[in-house]
């Protein structure tokens, strides 16, 4: 790529988009994220792409705090394990944990941000690194398909489509990032009720502070829910 190629890139990365989506946009990706979010069927399916984040967000605290990325996976039933290797103990290992539940919202939060201040090819372009990135750390098959699909995605809507296009696909994102971060701390605080000393984030987050699990359940609702009400006061507003 030549200088001009970079400088014209930039331009789109940092440009305001002169297209403002209509409201009817905006509520109809809403609530196509939480019929994606809510049916039973669709959501084994979509939490493919929450589990993207939540991985993610272990993997970058990972290299953040130091720990070396051993590796990142996903599976069939919308499960994955980021392993990173490292002291057992410390604040690297407690962010580590921390980042995962709380890297969907916030991603939402993110996303939201971008697309209320016009930068939908920012936020499209961002997303595709982010995934490039995730590819280089997967360590298995069927994770490196999913994300392969998923930045196929946002590619094909880059190279091909228009505007409204681009600005569909960044609103269902971000609201999809927004309502599906959420589920998942319902579905954490079920699960330990259930199977009791069963491995989960909020667990070994209790393991390594000392503080108990429903603790660190109710940090991640309160920043899902925090994100969730701001960000559709954004997107919405």
């Amino acid at each position: 790529m030549d200088a001009a190629s970079l400088r014209h890139l930039w331009h789109h990365l940092v440009s305001v988009s002169g297209h403002q989506p209509s409201r009817l946009l905006v509520l109809a990706t809403g609530l196509l994220a939480v019929a994606a979010v809510a049916s039973r069927r669709v959501w084994p399916v979509s939490r493919t792409v929450v589990t993207m984040a939540h991985e993610g967000g272990h993997a970058l605290a990972a290299l953040l705090t130091g720990r070396r990325l051993a590796g990142v996976r996903l599976f069939h039933n919308s499960a994955g394990v980021t392993v990173s290797a490292g002291y057992r103990g410390g604040p690297a290992a407690t962010l580590t944990a921390l980042a995962g539940y709380l890297a969907p919202p916030l991603l939402g939060l993110g996303a939201a941000a971008l697309l209320v201040t016009g930068h939908v090819f920012g936020l499209l372009v961002l997303s595709l690194a982010g995934l490039a990135g995730l590819a280089i750390a997967m360590r298995n098959a069927y994770g490196f398909l999913a994300v392969f699909v998923a930045g196929a995605v946002i590619a094909a809507v880059l190279w091909r489509g228009s505007a409204v296009t681009e600005a569909v696909l960044g609103y269902t994102m971000a609201w999809f990032l927004l309502f599906g971060g959420a589920r998942p701390v319902l579905e954490l605080q079920r699960g330990r009720r259930r199977r009791r000393g069963a491995s989960n984030d909020a667990d070994e987050l209790a393991r390594l502070t000392g503080a108990p699990g429903w603790l660190w359940v109710g940090v991640f609702g309160l920043v899902a829910l925090g994100a969730l009400v701001l960000g559709a006061w954004w997107l919405a507003g």
